[in-house]
């Protein structure tokens, strides 16, 4: 198969990638095209973006992205994923997946996620049925296995496939991919879903996402690039790039920004000074939970 062809010599002749990589591109497009037809779970991000553009490079029409719009998910994401979409003419669905309908969601207990996946892979299954496609794919990568992820559970449960992992492929691998094949999101900063700013055992509300939401777009919308804004009551715990902490030097920003978050709702502003890391809610789980 010629296809890709161009870029794995790219890579070689410039010398960006070693041979190991376009190895793992190869076994990528062996898993995909051996489904003979994927629904690709399609957020917009780094992952699921290159998943959906090799899935559709492979297999055309027997591939289809499904989005889930949801109050955890920001509009302005789920309007690049369409963009996306349409810009790459990729069959695109759109679902709704509304997490705080789930039972056990709200409360937030530490396998949250697990609930949630669950409703959202099993919808995606029925609408890929509709259009006779029988295998559903995440965008989950070999790092997704250092971090606690009760989502990863569900997926397995349900018989969703991860082909990025499969090929042991993990997230600097993809954003390399994704810079050769010359996808936007290459270096998109990481998202996950606004859920994951609240504290386990923290009660997730309409309108507690609806604050979280609005303050992270008026920080992106201050030039920020990695934002988190973690909700604990009264105090936003701003986490952001360890290279954008320096801002915050800057009274006026420091001033724009208090003000802004006290009249969505907060009480309390302060910046975590360790800066934006994955997962930082995880910390406050006991390593039995992690284990689970």
């Amino acid at each position: 198969m010629l296809l890709y062809s161009h870029i794995i010599s790219s890579i070689l002749e410039r010398k960006v990638m070693e041979k190991q990589l376009c190895d793992k591109l190869e076994i990528l497009k062996k898993i995909i095209s051996e489904t003979n037809g994927i629904a690709v779970a399609f957020s917009g991000g780094v992952d699921s973006t290159f998943l959906a553009k090799v899935s559709h490079d492979l297999l055309g029409g027997r591939m289809v992205a499904v989005t889930a719009r949801s109050m955890t998910f920001p509009e302005r994401e789920y309007a690049e994923a369409v963009s996306f979409a349409k810009k790459e003419s990729i069959n695109h669905i759109t679902i709704v997946s509304e997490e705080l309908e789930i039972e056990g969601f709200s409360s937030n207990p530490p396998d949250r996620c697990f609930f949630c996946k669950s409703e959202l892979f099993k919808k995606i299954f029925s609408a890929a049925a509709e259009k006779g496609i029988k295998t559903v794919a995440d965008g989950s990568n070999m790092d997704d296995m250092n971090d606690y992820r009760p989502g990863m559970k569900a997926a397995k449960e349900l018989g969703v496939i991860s082909p990025l992992k499969m090929a042991g492929l993990s997230k600097d691998d993809i954003r390399l991919l994704s810079k050769e094949m010359k996808l936007a999101t290459w270096d998109k900063q990481s998202f996950a879903c606004l859920a994951s700013r609240f504290p386990y055992g923290t009660r997730i509300s309409a309108e507690k996402l609806t604050m979280v939401d609005r303050a992270e777009q008026f920080l992106l919308d201050s030039g920020f690039r990695q934002v988190r804004v973690r909700h604990h009551g009264d105090i936003a715990r701003i986490e952001v790039g360890s290279e954008e902490l320096k801002r915050f030097f800057d009274e006026s920003l420091m001033k724009a920004v208090h003000e802004k978050l006290c009249s969505i709702g907060f009480k309390y502003v302060c910046l975590d000074l360790q800066g934006y890391r994955a997962g930082s809610m995880n910390k406050t789980l006991p390593e039995k939970a992690k284990a689970e």
